[in-house]
């Protein structure tokens, strides 16, 4: 007799053996995502990076987009850039080169973190770590021309609510608004430095994971970036 074989009932649901457990409702939710390492088809902390830098955009601006209302409905001169940023070099007056060098360096320091990014996904844990270091160098300097250029509207008598050189809101406007980006860079310095560090001692070597170079990167190239907006709408226009 031919050999019968067990044959399911007609309505009944097989299940397919190796599918997980469904789990349903919040809980199921949370399981779910807790027990992921990913999200969004990226790790968890490129994710996490994204959507800081989406809040701190939304900051920044707010930040830009008072300044503008302000700067547009002030009754009162303001100040010319050119005069207000200028710096005295060989007895003239040459205006923004201190603004075009912080630039520069800062523009040069998204370069040298590029340059690290490739160097720790090719495993090259000694090249990724010095030009990391060499961009917390960049950023440094950065902080050291910003600190000088405040000291120096200071001296000249900007503050934060006032300004002898015309509308009251330039200091209020400046002070907030290159503060809050050189905050930033300084603590970009401080977590890339930390991060250097860590490639260097061969913290990710065993595992092979170099993403927290690109997820550094991913901070130190949105503070560049904002700089392009401040630079364009504060200093030049």
């Amino acid at each position: 007799m031919a050999a019968v074989h067990d044959v399911p009932l007609a309505g009944s649901v097989v299940a397919a053996p190796d599918a997980p457990a469904s789990h349903g409702g919040l809980r199921g939710l949370i399981a779910d995502w807790s027990s992921d390492r990913e999200a969004f088809k990226v790790s968890w902390g490129k994710a996490m990076m994204w959507i800081f830098l989406l809040s701190d955009t939304f900051v920044f601006g707010s930040f830009l987009t008072g300044y503008m209302t302000v700067r547009m409905s002030t009754t009162e001169t303001w100040p010319n850039a050119s005069e207000v940023f200028a710096l005295n070099i060989g007895g003239a007056s040459v205006p923004m080169v201190l603004i075009a060098i912080m630039t520069f360096v800062l523009i040069s320091s998204s370069g040298t973190m590029a340059m690290a990014v490739n160097q720790a996904y090719r495993r090259n844990r000694k090249p990724a770590a010095l030009l990391m270091l060499a961009t917390a160098a960049f950023g440094a300097c950065f902080v050291g021309m910003q600190a000088f250029e405040w000291s120096k509207l200071i001296s000249e008598g900007v503050r934060p609510w006032g300004n002898p050189m015309g509308a009251a809101q330039f200091g209020s406007t400046f002070f907030m608004i290159t503060g809050f980006h050189g905050l930033h860079v300084s603590a970009g310095v401080v977590y890339l430095l930390v991060v250097a560090l860590r490639v260097l001692r061969g913290r990710y070597e065993h595992t092979g994971n170099y993403q927290i170079v690109e997820i550094a990167g991913l901070y130190w190239h949105f503070v560049d970036l904002v700089w392009v907006f401040i630079f364009a709408l504060f200093y030049l226009w």
